[in-house]
């Protein structure tokens, strides 16, 4: 019996695609030729009992074999492939989704079934990044309605794993984004776990911001955890904070926000789909969602926010999850640092009740606290704050966060960085405006999240004086370079603080 004539040895070529799973052949190879491969065509890989649909990208010089296909991380995750293995290649079959995506793109409503079809092709990768961007285009602005936004929700949930508790609360919070050391969630789980409730959180690492939640718990405690291990630890603690791209909760919105963040644009029918879809996933029965509205946050107006959260009520509503919604200032930073060690070390002060600890940060944990404690069935109205506020005073909530770590994997101290530089001010007066977009962009010029201690420390708020040389926020770097690099850009852009004449 001879050979297939679509055959080639399987090589890993080392190169971080992210998600995609993308091929790579020599355009002179038999199989490129015999199959009409070009550039960015399709192909199903086949090895063993595995197969993987990935992008085709075209090797024209000598650094690869003709009868070599190199695989890229992604593609490699997925096949597996033995030492010495071979796969076959055909072309990829359309995708059964593609009719509804071709009638989103010119405007037309979708229902269930086409949300379901979209999705289900999107996991299984039979969906390129080419189509997934114009899906995620035709939804942006106010392209998906509430039936829509109900049906997107749905498909997501459905294409992923989802966790069961049992009887009972389970509680969970999240923030939508855009203001800079907002590190509420490890203070809020502590509490709500030493309160006694169910609290399983999973969290996102930094994708364009200078930390994650998952970026500060890191620095304290390991944050990778699988589903078994993540239910060991609420089963033994009764919350938890975990990295969710490690339990594939959402994997369609994993791809999804993949899309988005080059873009930078997304919707608020997305938007809901993708903070609920995981919610629910997680077995959460009562949410609390953070909007933060500012000028400089992700939600700027009040009206934006009363559209965001109109949508967010009726989609939760549809799922059957109990929801609360929160308004918060998005005027300026919380907390004083902003990067994954000087975050969590702000988390730390709070839950220590040290007395330098930012008060802004620790007033919203137990607003956010307070009004979760507020949402379990039989609690009686108006008094979680003031539950929230004696569990942190007593050191329960620390004790509580302690074992978290420790059941996590063990507590690491947060270590500051080697290199400090503060910029100050260029003029005296009363700070008018802070730009909450341009500050966490020094900090990530400085090298957070890659550097877990890089980033800046920031003391002063809007309303405060200063005067002429005084700091305005330090920065934190681990290596010299870095902080000229974070220096140089903050002091090319002195309008990151509004200073207007002394009051």
């Amino acid at each position: 019996m001879s050979e297939p004539h679509n055959r080639l040895r399987l090589v890993r070529a080392g190169i971080d695609t992210y998600q995609q799973p993308v091929v790579y052949m020599h355009r002179d190879c038999h199989v490129c030729r015999s199959e009409g491969f070009t550039a960015l065509t399709r192909v199903l890989a086949r090895s063993g009992d595995r197969e993987v649909i990935a992008t085709l990208n075209v090797v024209v010089d000598d650094h690869l074999a003709l009868n070599v296909a190199a695989l890229s991380e992604a593609a490699w995750q997925v096949l597996k492939p033995d030492p010495d293995a071979w796969a076959t290649f055909s072309h990829a079959e359309p995708p059964a989704s593609a009719a509804a995506l071709r009638a989103k793109v010119f405007g037309q409503r979708l229902d269930d079934t086409d949300f379901l079809a979209l999705m289900q092709d999107a996991v299984a990768n039979r969906l390129s990044d080419i189509e997934l961007t114009a899906f995620v285009t035709a939804c942006a602005g106010d392209r998906l309605d509430n039936d829509e936004t109900i049906a997107l929700t749905k498909a997501m949930l459905a294409v992923g794993e989802r966790i069961e508790w049992g009887g009972g609360p389970v509680l969970d919070k999240h923030c939508v984004g855009g203001l800079p050391g907002n590190r509420t969630t490890p203070i809020v789980v502590a509490i709500i776990a030493a309160a006694g409730h169910r609290i399983p959180k999973t969290s996102s690492r930094a994708i364009t911001s200078p930390a994650g939640t998952a970026d500060a718990m890191e620095v304290m405690a390991p944050v990778a955890l699988d589903i078994d291990a993540m239910r060991r630890v609420v089963e033994r603690e009764g919350g938890c904070i975990v990295w969710g791209g490690n339990v594939r909760l959402s994997p369609a919105d994993d791809l999804l926000i993949r899309i988005e963040h080059p873009l930078d644009f997304d919707s608020d029918g997305q938007l809901v789909a993708s903070v609920l879809s995981k919610k629910a996933a997680a077995g959460s029965t009562h949410a609390l969602i953070d909007i933060p509205v500012g000028p400089t946050a992700k939600v700027r107006s009040a009206a934006a926010a009363a559209s965001l959260e109109a949508r967010l009520l009726v989609t939760a509503q549809a799922l059957g999850l109990h929801l609360t919604v929160m308004r918060t200032d998005g005027a300026q930073p919380v907390g004083y640092g902003i990067g994954p060690a000087l975050e969590a070390r702000d988390v730390l002060s709070v839950l220590r009740n040290e007395a330098e600890a930012p008060r802004d940060l620790r007033n919203r944990a137990l607003d956010i606290a307070g009004a979760l404690l507020d949402a379990v069935p039989g609690a009686e109205p108006g008094k979680g704050r003031a539950q929230a506020h004696m569990l942190l005073d007593s050191g329960a909530a620390l004790a509580k966060f302690l074992a978290i770590c420790e059941a996590q994997g063990g507590f690491t101290e947060p270590k500051p960085a080697p290199h400090l530089r503060p910029v100050l001010a260029n003029r005296t007066g009363r700070i008018e405006r802070i730009d909450n977009r341009r500050l966490a962009r020094i900090a990530k010029l400085a090298g957070a999240p890659g550097s877990a201690a890089a980033g800046i420390d920031c003391r002063v708020r809007i309303g405060n004086s200063v005067r002429s040389g005084e700091p305005l926020f330090q920065i934190h770097a681990q290596t010299p370079g870095e902080l000229e690099y974070a220096f140089g850009y903050a002091t090319a852009h002195p309008d990151v603080f509004e200073i207007g004449a002394a009051g």
